[in-house]
């Protein structure tokens, strides 16, 4: 074999060998890719029971039923159509109706009600989109592009630790 075939071979075997194993990388991260989707997006696309996604919106107002301590269902909104959430778990602090909220989990199969069903095995809630940290908050007033509020007042201070 000449110099030329033995660079083209390993040149080969590298590519090969990188291909591979990307391929199994990707097999092995299947289950655990999950779609973002609003309310909406999900009518659109109407996918079947058992898919795994990410939920976002809104907790409708006067959808929350605590059925324990630790289960919970809600309705998601982006305000055109609604998902029904059922959820056990530890209830983050700052999950409340009109609140921003993400769940993620498995697409129930759909009953008699026209609402798609999600079964959640995490729930996150958004805090305030208001909050920043004081010292970004200078940053951003010292630059001149401080857009919170009025240019005088000051943000909240950063809770730590």
């Amino acid at each position: 074999m000449s110099r030329k075939g033995r660079r083209l071979f390993f040149i080969g075997l590298i590519l090969g060998t990188f291909g591979i194993a990307l391929g199994m990388v990707l097999f092995a991260l299947r289950g655990s890719v999950s779609l973002f989707l609003t309310p909406s997006e999900l009518a659109e696309r109407q996918l079947s029971a058992g898919a795994r996604l990410r939920m976002g919106g809104l907790v409708k107002e006067g959808s929350v039923v605590k059925l324990g301590p630790q289960s919970i269902t809600f309705i998601i909104t982006d305000g055109t159509k609604d998902v029904a959430v059922s959820y056990a778990g530890i209830i983050p602090d700052l999950f409340r109706e009109g609140q921003g909220v993400v769940a993620e989990g498995v697409l129930a199969s759909p009953t008699s009600s026209a609402v798609n069903q999600l079964r959640a095995d995490s729930v996150l809630a958004k805090h305030d989109e208001n909050y920043m940290p004081r010292e970004i908050a200078d940053s951003l007033k010292k630059q001149g592009v401080w857009q919170g509020g009025s240019p005088n007042s000051s943000p909240a201070p950063a809770q730590r630790p």
